[in-house]
């Protein structure tokens, strides 16, 4: 004992082999034991050696205290990603987490934001062999994103994108963004949904506009023909946006696309925690975008499954394509939704890339990684829409 505390050394661990043949044979022996006065948590197998597992936790026992970490640049990942990420200045954690609720001028940042990252809609669609139309469907601003060279598969199927941005950030031109890179690389006719958003327009107006876009499209096309889907938010509103159609009964869509959804508002995952300064994109619950999500509920409940899907029961929703990376702060909204769906008896293909942050998918378009996300969800789609 040492200050009061046990302590050990590795030589006291038994052998790997040792420890395989304990789990085999003695698992009806094996007792989690609590030292309170120690703050310590070990488990104990009683095979004539110990296994500690030495964590510092609270005296509450609710939260682990971590030393400052060296995380390398991850091997295992492509090198476009690999070279994107060491080019990506260190966030200022501390920092962001400083600005409150009210410091943020949030038309300044909108527009701040939007012309940051113009998108020019003629360059893009020669760029990506496209025509791109702005439209308005019963008062929603949409834009028809149309390959120009279309996959015979995709006839009579059209893929209705909800676009990204906590909810906030990204409408107008910008909301054709993913829209165009699905209708590139898919070969499918894209609708993106130009959807009102905050401040002059938080819940539930994002999920009211894709409930009317989706209703007049079930005019013309059955819902097994349709796949709704996005990125972040996009990905949480389409979720939230299902959820909507079962209640109002309609026809649910063919497919969904959740690409690191944002399926839960308030700060419940795991890895908003774990990831949080390891995610490049996002950096941080607690800032810009625990406001955003304030901003966007407007007073309601942030666990109401409109706002926050992973809330909600899932029987009934079509086949589903997940997204994240081991970066991703978003990590466990992805994962959470994935086990929920699979409980509810949902078909749900989750995909996770390693070393990849929060949409790194969209971040470096060109890496292997963005390819093969898209050309899973062209065969998904493929599969479910009918």
């Amino acid at each position: 004992m040492a200050n009061g505390q046990p302590k050990f050394s590795m030589t006291d661990r038994p052998s790997d082999a040792a420890l395989n043949r304990a789990v085999l044979n003695r698992r009806r022996n094996m007792k989690t034991f609590v030292f309170p006065d120690t703050k310590l948590v070990a488990l104990v197998l009683f095979t004539g050696g110990m296994v500690f597992a030495s964590v510092g936790i609270s005296a509450e026992g609710t939260q682990w205290e971590i030393n400052p970490r060296i995380v390398p640049i991850p091997m295992g990942a492509s090198q476009q990603l690999q070279e994107s990420l060491a080019a990506t200045p260190v966030p200022d954690v501390e920092a962001r987490k400083k600005i409150a609720d009210e410091d943020i001028d949030w038309m300044a940042l909108i527009e701040q934001r939007a012309s940051a990252t113009p998108l020019d809609l003629p360059t893009l669609s020669k760029q990506l062999d496209l025509t791109i139309k702005s439209d308005e469907i019963e008062g929603v601003k949409v834009y028809h994103v149309m390959p120009n060279h279309p996959d015979p598969a995709f006839k009579d199927r059209l893929f209705l994108n909800v676009h990204g941005g906590s909810y906030v950030f990204g409408g107008g031109v910008a909301s054709v963004g993913e829209a165009a890179v699905i209708a590139n690389r898919a070969k499918i006719p894209v609708l993106s949904v130009d959807y009102r958003m905050p401040p002059n327009h938080p819940f539930p107006a994002a999920v009211e506009d894709t409930v009317i876009v989706y209703k007049h499209l079930l005019k013309s096309l059955p819902g097994k023909a349709i796949a709704i889907g996005g990125t972040s938010a996009g990905g949480g509103l389409a979720l939230a946006a299902v959820h909507r159609f079962i209640t109002l009964k309609l026809d649910v869509p063919g497919a969904i696309y959740a690409g690191t959804p944002w399926a839960d508002l308030t700060k419940t995952g795991d890895s908003l925690f774990t990831n949080e300064g390891i995610d490049r994109v996002l950096v941080t619950y607690d800032g810009t975008l625990g406001a955003a999500a304030r901003l966007y509920a407007n007073g309601h409940d942030l666990q109401d499954p409109l706002i926050s899907p992973v809330y909600g029961k899932f029987k009934g929703f079509p086949p589903t394509y997940l997204v994240t990376g081991t970066r991703d702060m978003f990590l466990s909204d992805t994962v959470r939704t994935h086990r929920k769906l699979r409980n509810a008896g949902v078909i749900a293909d989750l995909n996770v890339y390693e070393g990849m942050s929060h949409g790194g998918y969209l971040v470096v378009p060109n890496s292997p990684e963005s390819m093969q996300v898209y050309a899973e969800l062209r065969d998904f789609l493929k599969q479910h829409l009918l």
